[in-house]
């Protein structure tokens, strides 16, 4: 049975509007997530990441953008290349909490992939999301 869904909740200690620019902005998000990003903030527009430490990267469009709670893009599923192939759904809510922002993180749509493709990206990604969210975490904290 394939897992669908990648889910991760973590609260951080910095106001939602702070964690939102490290979420929506080239310069935020190259500062955690992978070593280069560029990103056209607008519903269609598109994003680029690449992970130079790990010869990666990947091209995603923008689907949601209700600032500052709610960002959503679509990216493809690692193994399958092309602009045709299936593609993933990460969402990013915000919420305003006592201890600052509780951000959740969820990947969906790897079940439209062949069952080995799938697991593989499934388990890759949710390795790889646990690791971008400490060092989201880690640059947020830094910064402070």
């Amino acid at each position: 049975m394939v897992t669908n869904t990648i889910e991760r909740e973590v609260v951080l200690r910095h106001p939602v509007e702070r964690v939102w620019a490290a979420l929506t902005t080239a310069e935020g998000l190259s500062r955690w997530f992978g070593s280069v990003a560029e990103i056209d903030l607008r519903p269609g527009g598109r994003a680029y990441f690449r992970w130079d430490d790990l010869g990666q990267e990947s091209l995603a469009t923008v689907d949601v953008v209700e600032a500052p709670h709610r960002f959503a893009f679509r990216w493809g599923i690692e193994g399958l290349p092309g602009e045709d192939a299936p593609r993933t759904l990460v969402e990013f809510t915000l919420e305003a909490v006592a201890e600052g922002t509780r951000l959740r993180l969820v990947e969906s749509g790897f079940a439209q992939a062949a069952a080995d493709v799938a697991r593989t990206a499934h388990q890759a990604n949710s390795q790889g999301w646990d690791a971008e969210l400490g060092e989201l975490r880690d640059y947020l904290d830094a910064a402070a």
